[in-house]
């Protein structure tokens, strides 16, 4: 019993840290517009981007790297605006190109540090050929990739999904 509740002190604790670490990302209408677009299967680029978000602060946290910039470039590093399956405000293949918008439209809206820039630039390492700068874009590159696998696969993440959310107040 005594563990348990340990376990849900933590809990609570992580939450509130990571709630103050991305409050005002997330009062951002554009942040908040991330739901409109499809991101992997059924997973809105919001539900997306908050689960990248959270996983990678939490390991950040227990690896005793910087947690809020992680999860500041895990909830921005798809702050790409507009359906990739019907739009292409770019050019060449998406996946080398929206890491970049995402750069520009996080930059416009918000004060970004460097770790933060490194993690939305170099989220799709090795796509993006230049490695990260720093450990947190590396923790966040791969959680990405294990949010999308989990996504796509429609393979638990539905039941994080619907954690986030209410911890996000969306």
């Amino acid at each position: 019993w005594e563990m348990f509740k340990e376990s849900l002190k933590k809990r609570a604790s992580n939450d509130a840290d990571y709630k103050d670490c991305i409050k005002d990302l997330l009062t951002n209408q554009e942040v908040r517009g991330l739901h409109n677009f499809v991101q992997h299967g059924n997973v809105s680029r919001l539900e997306h981007s908050l689960f990248v978000s959270y996983k990678s602060f939490l390991l950040c946290k227990k690896l005793g790297l910087d947690y809020c910039s992680a999860a500041r470039g895990g909830l921005l590093h798809d702050f790409f605006l507009y359906n990739r399956k019907v739009e292409k405000p770019y050019k060449g293949i998406h996946g080398f190109a929206h890491p970049k918008i995402a750069l520009d439209n996080a930059s416009k809206y918000f004060n970004l540090n460097e770790i933060e820039k490194d993690i939305i630039k170099k989220h799709m390492w090795p796509l993006t050929i230049v490695p990260p700068k720093y450990m947190e874009t590396l923790v966040v590159s791969c959680v990405d990739k294990y949010c999308a696998t989990l996504e796509f696969a429609n393979m638990g993440g539905k039941k994080n999904l619907i954690y986030l959310k209410k911890l996000a107040q969306i």
